[in-house]
């Protein structure tokens, strides 16, 4: 997948105005990416023992039906339960189930193409999840660079999926409110939304790296995001940054 039409992508799913339109743009970014399935989930915590769950994706009719009645799988599924507890990108494969001894599981979904796949999760702090997967039949590269990129290129689009998603499906009594943000981190944020490193934004503000990273970090902070890229698209949204 080039640069151009990750970039286009990006923007196509942070634009998203329904549903239909950011599954739409899931799906596109899925088989740009050469993978045939895409799963976007939201999920808010409404209490400690309650959450609301809102799934978006292309799964085959014939699949949702053969699987209905076998109660909960996610609950087993080692894909879902490493993406509820960890922010670290997850590559599966038939090896993933085996392992834990469900190798029955990834055979059920074999069937209809679920074979491989990398999926990534966002936590907030806020009692507010976000996971996206994609899969696909035939096997992931053998490459190691070129898995890398696809796992990076995974992460970047969840956060501005993610973004989206909570603008469309998250209540406005459970998004956040708008953060206090100095001059600095205004200007630091800014800057690197323009693509420039952390020694580059130093000498123009003329300020070291050091001190850049931590307005970076007081930044990210205060908005609750988990990397530099979603607390400018989250500045970006709150209008803290033009």
């Amino acid at each position: 997948m080039s640069q151009e039409l990750l970039g286009g992508s990006l923007d196509a799913v942070m634009n998203a105005e329904s549903s239909e339109d950011f599954r739409q743009e899931i799906v596109r970014f899925a088989h740009d990416m050469e993978f045939d399935f895409v799963s976007a989930m939201t999920v808010v915590d409404l209490s400690l023992e309650r959450s609301e769950f809102i799934n978006v994706d292309n799964r085959p009719a014939d699949m949702l039906q053969a699987l209905q009645g076998q109660g909960r799988p996610g609950q087993r599924d080692p894909v879902m339960q490493h993406c509820k507890r960890a922010s670290v990108p997850i590559v599966w494969n038939q090896s993933t189930y085996v392992q834990r001894q469900l190798g029955g599981m990834w055979e059920d979904q074999a069937a209809f193409g679920y074979r491989n796949g990398v999926a990534v999760a966002i936590h907030a702090g806020d009692g507010r999840h976000f996971m996206l997967g994609i899969d696909r039949p035939k096997a992931l590269p053998a490459d190691a660079r070129d898995l890398t990129r696809i796992v990076a290129h995974l992460q970047l689009f969840a956060v501005h999926a993610e973004n989206a998603a909570k603008r469309l499906f998250v209540p406005l009594v459970r998004q956040e409110e708008r953060p206090h943000l100095t001059r600095r981190e205004v200007e630091v944020l800014t800057w690197t939304m323009e693509g420039k490193t952390a020694w580059e934004v130093g000498v123009i503000l003329q300020i070291t790296e050091r001190t850049t990273v931590l307005h970076l970090q007081n930044a990210m902070k205060k908005l609750d995001a988990v990397n530099k890229h979603q607390a400018v698209l989250k500045a970006l949204r709150l209008g803290l940054i033009q």
